[in-house]
């Protein structure tokens, strides 16, 4: 089976830790550590303040603070927490995700606390090459925990790299974010949604809160029948058909696809069938980005969705699957309804479910 959760594994050079630092963990195994704790998305930064508001600062924000894609409004990628590296108490240490960020030609004491972890192999090191900027190191105070330290020579070594890197920085804490909500979302699976997926030759893991709402040999709806007002109204469709031709995964000839499943299978109110979801074009416009899995060609579709009478709208997210080989499309998308709150963690949810998605083979399907 090919698993979609792989198509975004973050592609990172890693500088080994016994290299780097100078400091010892004091023996403690991540066993005998406490658990890490943070809300999911959120970022401790310590660095500087006069870096901060800065150069580094601004290329910093360019990477974790970035608008997400498609959402109807404006939200940040990451919460960004920035801590002076002087008042890193044992609690923040506990942190899910902490950045440090330094250079090692600051003299200013808060950068100096930073760099006082670095041996003196190691800024030779950094000296000798600009391009090393970067340690990752798991389960440094807490089990569970991703710790990042950036650094540079100076500052305009340290932004290029930033820059440069942005995507793969993004991506490692975007892939860690979902890799903990698949084990919170994911602990306890919807049977009947799985067996009704693989109709359609897919392995659907969508969580147990999740009730079919329509299932039919090429379609599959399923929604959280009662959504708390902190949460959420997320509704997720999976649909198959023949591929014939490159022109079907054309954008326009996706969104027409997508408007004839829900013109055909969805509305926001039963009752009236023109309050069936249409892809919202112009704000926000729909963002197309393409990628590979397993051979095969796929599309991710971010954007905002409303009923043709205008009645509701929200955020979706969705993946298109080429399987050439079987001459098979799947389109499979995740869609909110969540007025005038924030749609960021819904479609983080979203988007670990879909990725969690399997193509069965042949043998695998039910026919």
């Amino acid at each position: 089976m090919k698993n979609l959760k792989n198509i975004f594994l973050p592609m990172i050079a890693i500088i080994g830790v016994s290299i780097l630092m100078s400091c010892e963990d004091g023996g403690s195994s991540s066993s005998t550590k406490p658990k890490a704790r943070g809300a999911i998305g959120e970022i401790i930064l310590a660095i500087d303040s006069t870096k901060w508001e800065g150069p580094v600062g601004d290329a910093l924000r360019g990477v974790f603070e970035q608008d997400v894609p498609g959402l109807i409004r404006d939200e940040r990628m990451f919460d960004v927490r920035k801590v002076d590296p002087r008042g890193m108490t044992r609690i923040l240490r506990m942190a899910t995700n902490i950045v440090y960020v330094t250079t090692f030609d600051d003299r200013k004491s808060a950068s100096q606390n930073i760099n006082a972890l670095f041996s003196k192999e190691s800024k030779e090191k950094a000296a000798a090459d600009p391009d090393l900027y970067f340690l990752r190191s798991a389960d440094e105070f807490a089990q569970g925990q991703e710790v990042v330290y950036l650094f540079g020579n100076n500052e305009q070594e340290l932004v290029q790299n930033i820059e440069k890197n942005k995507i793969r920085l993004q991506n490692l804490f975007q892939v860690r974010e979902r890799t903990r909500m698949e084990k919170i979302l994911l602990s306890r699976k919807n049977s009947a949604a799985k067996v009704a997926g693989e109709n359609l030759g897919l392995s659907i893991n969508v969580p147990a809160s999740y009730q079919i709402v329509k299932s039919e040999n090429d379609f599959l709806w399923l929604r959280q029948p009662t959504p708390r007002t902190d949460r959420a109204d997320i509704s997720m469709f999976f649909y198959e058909t023949d591929y014939t031709s490159e022109e079907q995964v054309f954008p326009e000839s996706l969104i027409a696809l997508r408007d004839k499943i829900t013109k055909m299978h969805i509305y926001g109110d039963p009752n009236n069938r023109n309050s069936y979801l249409i892809i919202e074009r112009v704000d926000p416009t729909p963002v197309f980005s393409n990628f590979k899995i397993n051979d095969n060609y796929g599309i991710e579709i971010r954007g905002g969705w409303k009923t043709n009478n205008l009645s509701m709208g929200g955020s979706f997210l969705s993946y298109v699957i080429v399987d050439a080989e079987k001459g098979k499309l799947y389109y499979m998308e995740g869609f909110l309804y969540y007025p005038n709150e924030a749609h960021r963690e819904a479609i983080r949810e979203i988007e670990t479910i879909l990725l969690a998605t399997e193509l069965l083979s042949d043998e695998n399907r039910v026919s």
